[in-house]
């Protein structure tokens, strides 16, 4: 049984992305980068719609592979500090 995968990539980017929506469930972060300090992160739009969170578990700070990490259906972006040349997928796990 082959499933829709929920997913994101962004290739060579310098700045935190703009807002995407996920639907919710288990998912996997992969980022690949030139690091020089910095981090690359997961966050979530809070309740108040204009404050991001970090998501728990979700941050990087060298060439990884994050999972699982559960999360619920909203709008969420990926936040970058100091790194460049940012690779990076958020994408979801799904089981048959």
């Amino acid at each position: 049984m082959t499933m829709a995968t929920d997913a994101k990539s962004f290739s060579n980017i310098s700045a935190d992305t703009d807002a995407f929506t996920l639907n919710g469930g288990v998912y996997a972060l992969i980022a690949a980068a030139t690091w020089g300090g910095g981090t690359v992160k997961l966050q979530a739009l809070s309740i108040d719609g204009s404050t991001y969170i970090d998501v728990p578990n979700a941050s990087l700070t060298a060439n990884g592979f994050l999972a699982p990490l559960y999360l619920p259906p909203g709008t969420y972006k990926i936040d970058v500090a100091t790194a460049s040349a940012v690779y990076v997928t958020i994408a979801n796990v799904p089981f048959e």
